[in-house]
């Protein structure tokens, strides 16, 4: 990453221009002299910043109230779909854990006239790919495929949603898979730990929810499957995505005859989840593990709020990028983990921060207490304006990175949907990343990142972990 960031500061027009400027011009670059003496050019200064422009793109919404989105976007003769459904894991009743994913397994095996086998071999004539996935908040439904396909593959997504066969002979075999899954997920030591972390944030709320059991997915009938999509799918939560070349007049008029009879069905709603903050230090026990796996967090804001894109500077700064403060300390000085990382996690209005790494089990007490003096140093002392601008430049190209594909793109603004964002929060998002200042990395570090209010879980070998714990713990600062 840090050598991506230091590409992504040269990659504007006029780095490039300066590339080809006179030799009078290179000249003025300082010299370096290196170890054997030979003078080589200092690289050029970087072009400025520029905000992300949102290609020229076409909305509309079918009367019973599906939203699509339609943005020609590049030269190269392929288009890319997506269905996003707001009915997710966040929607499922406390007895049906993992109904969304069940249905989401069913969607792949056909609709009422065309086979599982079938739908994959003619999205593969289209030159493409079909990938259904559950999460959180929404089903999605990614595709793609020739330009020339587009509006046969639209009609097509239409046909896996509107008309599911959602076969009772599959039902089995795609619980045993479902089983599978969850039990490796279990086993991994990183999936432990977040599982606990989550449940001491959100609690009872389906953001806090741990991984179904053998039992709870046994116990799932086809008729909850066949409920769960009659009660929660419908138009009103459902937009469709377009980004890529292709005839726009035959792509909306496929959209809008294959998605028309769809019911209308329930008007978007996501519970908004209350999080916790206790300041709870829990732990796992693994024993002779080589290894402690430790999430340290805390709730945090989300996306809507004004805050949000400073945070997202102040993260990368801390422990959201390959040179982050943490990430030197525990990694590259300490040599306790290898790649530490710090995160947003967001969801509908809620979301948190947190910091997650594997670390040497004998150091797992020094590990927390490097990141809390990080994040304790960055609460007291802004960093320099030098450092502060090369995370920036990070950022802002990460961010334009993310839009330079026509899945890039649809993916922004189904997010911008799903969190109810304004368009500007896309195309002055690199000037307001560049506009955060020092002193706002470090307010938003004191305001946010409190290490008294931080959940830590621990998932290690309790007997060589629990001593280091309770020293941990005895020395822990006060607030600031």
């Amino acid at each position: 990453m840090g050598l991506l960031s230091a590409a992504l500061v040269g990659a504007g027009a006029p780095h490039a221009q300066a590339q080809k400027a006179p030799a009078k011009t290179q000249t003025t670059a300082k010299p370096v002299i290196h170890s054997k003496g030979a003078a080589k050019q200092a690289p050029p200064a970087g072009g400025q910043p520029r905000d992300f422009a949102l290609p020229a793109k076409e909305d509309f919404t079918l009367d019973n109230g599906l939203r699509a989105r339609l943005v020609p976007f590049g030269q190269v003769p392929k288009v890319t779909l997506l269905v996003a459904i707001q009915a997710g894991n966040v929607h499922e009743a406390a007895n049906e854990a993992s109904v969304a994913d069940l249905l989401g397994k069913l969607l792949q095996e056909g609709t009422a006239s065309t086979s599982a086998t079938q739908l994959a071999e003619r999205v593969a004539r289209m030159g493409g790919a079909l990938n259904i996935s559950v999460g959180a908040d929404q089903t999605t439904l990614l595709a793609s495929c020739l330009s020339e396909y587009a509006p046969e593959l639209a009609t097509l997504l239409a046909d896996v949603v509107l008309h599911p066969a959602l076969p009772a002979s599959e039902v089995a075999r795609l619980k045993t898979d479902l089983k599978r899954q969850m039990a490796l997920a279990r086993a991994q030591p990183g999936v432990q730990a977040r599982m606990k972390f989550n449940t001491a944030i959100y609690g009872d709320h389906p953001y806090g929810r741990g991984l179904p059991t053998d039992a709870q997915i046994d116990a799932l009938t086809l008729e909850q499957v066949q409920n769960f999509y009659k009660t929660q799918y419908g138009a009103q939560r459902t937009s469709v995505y377009a980004a890529g070349r292709f005839d726009a007049p035959a792509l909306r008029q496929a959209i809008t005859a294959a998605w028309a009879s769809f019911q209308q069905g329930p008007a978007p709603k996501i519970e908004v989840a209350k999080p916790l903050t206790k300041g709870d230090l829990l732990t796992q026990d693994r024993p002779n593990a080589p290894q402690s796996t430790i999430v340290v967090g805390l709730p945090v804001v989300d996306p809507s709020h004004p805050d949000y894109i400073r945070m997202r500077v102040m993260n990368s700064l801390l422990g959201g990028s390959f040179g982050s403060r943490i990430t030197r300390n525990i990694r590259e000085d300490k040599g306790y983990t290898y790649s530490p990382y710090s995160s947003l996690t967001t969801h509908y209005r809620a979301g948190t921060w947190s910091e997650t790494a594997d670390v040497t089990t004998a150091e797992t007490g020094n590990s927390l207490k490097e990141i809390m003096n990080e994040v304790e140093r960055l609460q007291k002392e802004a960093p320099s304006t030098e450092e502060l601008k090369g995370i920036q430049n990070f950022e802002g190209g990460m961010f334009v990175l993310r839009n330079s594909t026509p899945a890039g793109i649809i993916g922004q603004l189904n997010a911008l949907d799903l969190h109810g964002l304004p368009e500007t929060y896309l195309t002055e998002q690199v000037k307001n990343i560049n506009a955060v200042t020092p002193q706002q990395v470090s307010d938003i570090a004191r305001k946010y990142i409190r290490p008294e209010a931080m959940t830590i879980v621990v998932v290690g070998d309790k007997k060589v972990v629990e001593p280091q714990l309770k020293k941990f713990q005895a020395e822990r600062k006060k607030p600031l």
